[in-house]
């Protein structure tokens, strides 16, 4: 017989070897700013809950009243049993948030990328791919059987002398809207237009931009005025919005197709009832608290401004995912050993998710002042041990 064992021990080694092989940590506490794993609390700068309304009364409220009408599951998928009244009321306000005339959502972010991209791409189709785009992206392309060009991170120079080779032909621009492990916007009115001028659709992954750009909370798309613009525009309710799930707004024929043809839509168990309503009143929040938005960006251009200052390099960007770049796996797990010991949590980033190992510290609306303090005066420590 096979020795699969064996093999599977082999290439863990390989990655414990390469300082790359990960750990769970096990949280006992909500998403906030303090989190309780291992017995210990940590000053966390790790939770993609921007907003930090994970304990907001309101949402606790909403989602125990709709447990007590709904029950805890959906019992089926959309098609069969399992669309209720509080999807499409999500949905509605979804489309508004997007300025969409439709939309659709789905039981993860992730599954939304690949059923999206294999009901609408085969191998007809091309497809201009940001090199740095999401891995749901990528795995979605991959699966559809398109062709698949990929341009450099942000260079709409290169995504231009591409696109102007296959102009006319059935094709689709993808991107990111923030990018998870930079931080950085991808400048979607140039984007836009450089679809309009090719004839090509768009499709923006607004994962770590809905909530958090633009006056709205609208996302990257509002962010560059370019809102109702974009063709196909992804989303979870994951990061800001504190819940779980994903969807997609676009025109009404793209969101009645995808319906039909979507297979994580068509054979997936949809979202509980009571998360939907969750998701519904996170909306809300955002958009009747936008001093949370306001706070965080704020937040995040000091923190920013005082590590450069200091000497990290870090990039000159306005989104409060702010990655710290060091020169191999091992210095980032060492950095982020050494900040565990002070109890600040800051998740160590390393390949294959990335090319150059990083600290990925993301912010929320519930961290002050004091915490960022706190956070530089131990990256300080480390910088003069080190030395």
């Amino acid at each position: 017989m096979f020795p699969y064992d064996e093999m599977f021990a082999s290439h863990l080694n390989s990655l414990e070897t390469k300082h790359l092989r990960r750990k769970l940590i096990t949280v006992d506490s909500p998403q906030d700013k303090f989190l309780f794993f291992h017995k210990k609390k940590y000053l966390s700068f790790g939770s993609n809950s921007y907003l930090g309304i994970a304990q907001h009364p309101q949402l606790l409220k909403s989602g125990r009243k709709a447990l007590q009408k709904w029950g805890t599951g959906s019992g089926g998928s959309r098609l069969i049993t399992g669309n209720y009244s509080i999807h499409e009321e999500l949905e509605r306000k979804i489309a508004s948030l997007k300025g969409q005339e439709d939309a659709l959502v789905f039981p993860s972010g992730f599954q939304t990328n690949v059923s999206v991209l294999n009901a609408i791409l085969n191998n007809e189709w091309i497809v201009f791919c940001d090199r740095l785009n999401h891995a749901s992206l990528l795995d979605g392309i991959r699966f559809s059987g398109a062709k698949i060009i990929l341009y450099k991170h942000i260079d709409m120079n290169d995504l231009e002398e591409k696109a102007k080779k296959f102009s006319g032909q059935k094709g689709i621009i993808i991107t990111d809207g923030v990018f998870s492990m930079d931080g950085d916007i991808a400048p979607l009115h140039h984007i836009v237009e450089i679809a309009h001028k090719y004839g090509f659709l768009t499709m923006v992954d607004d994962a770590h931009g809905t909530g958090i750009l633009g006056d709205d909370g609208g996302g990257s798309s509002s962010f560059w005025c370019v809102k109702g613009l974009i063709d196909i525009e992804m989303g979870t309710f994951s990061k800001a919005f504190a819940s779980e799930g994903g969807f997609v707004a676009a025109r009404k024929p793209i969101i009645e197709y995808l319906r039909h043809m979507a297979r994580g839509f068509m054979f997936s168990t949809a979202l509980p009832p009571h998360v939907a309503a969750i998701s519904l009143k996170a909306i809300e929040i955002s958009q009747k608290e936008p001093w949370r938005r306001e706070k965080l960006l704020t937040l995040s251009q000091k923190l920013r401004q005082r590590l450069k200052i200091r000497g990290w390099k870090v990039f000159d960007d306005i989104t409060p995912i702010i990655p710290l770049l060091l020169s191999s796996p091992q210095e980032a797990l060492d950095l982020a050993s050494f900040l565990r010991e002070k109890g600040i949590f800051v998740p160590a980033i390393r390949p294959p998710a990335v090319k150059q190992s990083r600290l990925r510290i993301s912010l929320m609306a519930t961290h002050t002042e004091e915490d960022l303090d706190r956070l530089v005066e131990e990256l300080d420590a480390w910088k003069n041990k080190s030395l």
